[in-house]
């Protein structure tokens, strides 16, 4: 029996997970097929920070500042972005594309960041015999500041091109699913890529990381391929001036919120992200956990992540503020930070882990809310979506690798501290330097909900739209 084609549709819009994130200027199968940018841009992310991290210190014994540096440098480009998506809004051609052309050569470059990256870790690794001493260093960092400049070029123009062609009401829908296949992409890629590397040698990494940069060449070409329409511009358009990006961040930044987003982005990134290289040594050291125990975390925190998604979705559809739901993943966040600290005085291996799970829970939520309240604030005439995104993400990357840093550094020094008796008998115990990373992190929390406060206010005062009632299962409807 052959099922008429408007009921698979009816079908399809009542149980699709992601269906009601598709509108009329964009139908869930290009919506699915733009999303593909972030599986790229997620398995990149993996490379450079978790994969290639590892390979460089315990395979190749490249030391360890070395190793430091390489994975700082695409933090490095990741301020530029508000730039990147400033020129992608306000980018000439003939034909009218704005974001298809940064999506490409986001995707050139990082292509060819990983193409030639593991022949640069190789060098770096000792295996030279031609050439100038510096020459893996040099190596090393072209191919990790190309692959970073791609990653955040394909990244801000992704986003630009989905708020561009969503409409306001599915605006929220499409942010948290690009966010969970960002998290699907680094999830899938993370397991696959480690079992692949299992039986290490440098023909299996020239494979497997060469192989990595066709993979992402082939997903953000099927993700651009006709996803934004022609619209010839005359002469006279190509040729008027283009805004200078100083009038368009003021422009921006008129009235005070837009400054007052990013630096709760900012904050809370930080917050939320100093545990990063923390949370699992502190689980093996302090409290006992074998290898096996703490890998767990990592499912843990993603499945709290993973929640926090779907729970931003419903609130989301439901006409909440995206601040008051920022607010609600700072307070998750506040408890599990608590949980993790209190887990060591009292040997609790149960607090250890709810609070991991708390801190992917509120993690999420805050990505979410503050994503779409960047993708939804209003803004003037010479400002426009690449731009605004652009700011988003050059906040959240860059504090996301300062938190990292730092919180290593942190540790490392207050535990230097603590063995030494300098500050007193009662903190001489290997917890300290955790304890006191997890402390500042609660700080930042309470920080960013202080800079937070005036744009909560602001959305109290504004009338509520009542939830929306609707028969469909969609994105919002999943479990929570």
């Amino acid at each position: 029996m052959i099922i008429p084609r408007s009921i698979m549709k009816r079908l399809g819009m009542r149980f699709l997970p992601f269906a009601d994130a598709a509108s009329e200027t964009l139908p869930l199968g290009q919506l699915l097929r733009l999303s593909l940018f972030q599986i790229s841009v997620g398995m990149a992310t993996v490379m450079l920070l978790g994969t290639l991290n590892r390979v460089m210190i315990v395979e190749l014994s490249v030391p360890a500042t070395i190793v430091a540096v390489m994975i700082a440098l695409p933090v490095l480009v990741a301020p530029f972005r508000a730039i990147l998506g400033f020129r992608s809004d306000t980018h000439r051609s003939a034909i009218g594309w704005k974001r298809v052309p940064y999506l490409w050569f986001g995707s050139l470059w990082q292509f060819g960041g990983l193409a030639i990256m593991p022949f640069s870790l190789i060098i770096l690794g000792g295996s030279q015999t031609l050439g100038p001493t510096w020459a893996g260093e040099a190596g090393a960092a072209l191919a990790f500041l190309l692959t970073g400049l791609g990653l955040h070029m394909t990244q801000t123009a992704g986003l630009a091109l989905a708020a561009d062609r969503a409409t306001d009401e599915t605006r929220p829908r499409v942010v948290a699913l690009l966010y969970v296949m960002f998290l699907v992409g680094m999830g899938v890629s993370a397991v696959i890529v480690g079992w692949l590397l299992r039986d290490f040698s440098n023909l299996r990494l020239i494979q497997v990381v060469q192989g990595a940069a066709v993979v992402t060449l082939l997903l953000n070409l099927v993700a651009l391929w006709k996803q934004e329409s022609v619209r010839p511009m005359s002469r006279e358009e190509r040729a008027a001036a283009r805004p200078r990006f100083a009038e368009a961040w003021a422009d921006y930044t008129r009235g005070g919120d837009a400054g007052r987003l990013l630096a709760v982005v900012f904050l809370g990134t930080m917050a939320f992200n100093m545990q990063d290289v923390l949370l699992e040594p502190y689980g093996g050291e302090i409290l006992g956990l074998s290898v096996s125990a703490t890998t767990v975390l990592t499912a843990i925190w993603a499945t709290g992540a993973l929640i926090g998604f779907a729970l931003a979705a419903r609130w989301l559809g439901q006409a909440f503020s995206p601040y008051r739901m920022c607010v609600r993943g700072i307070l998750i966040g506040l408890g599990a930070f608590s949980s993790v600290i209190f887990a060591d005085p009292m040997n609790s291996p149960v607090l250890f882990y709810l609070g991991a799970f708390g801190i992917g829970l509120g993690g999420g939520l805050f990505a979410v809310s503050t994503l779409t309240a960047a993708m939804t604030m209003p803004m003037g005439a010479r400002a426009g979506q690449g731009l605004a995104l652009g700011a988003w993400g050059a906040a959240q990357a860059t504090a996301a690798g300062l938190a990292i840093a730092l919180g290593g550094t942190i540790r490392d020094a207050m535990d230097a501290l603590a063995t030494s008796g300098m500050l007193g008998e009662t903190l001489n115990t290997p917890g300290t330097g955790y304890s006191v990373v997890y402390h500042i992190e609660i700080a930042l929390l309470f920080g960013t909900l202080v800079v937070l406060g005036p744009l909560v206010r602001h959305a109290f005062t504004k009338p509520r739209n009542q939830p929306r009632e609707t028969g469909r299962i969609g994105l919002a409807d999943f479990p929570t």
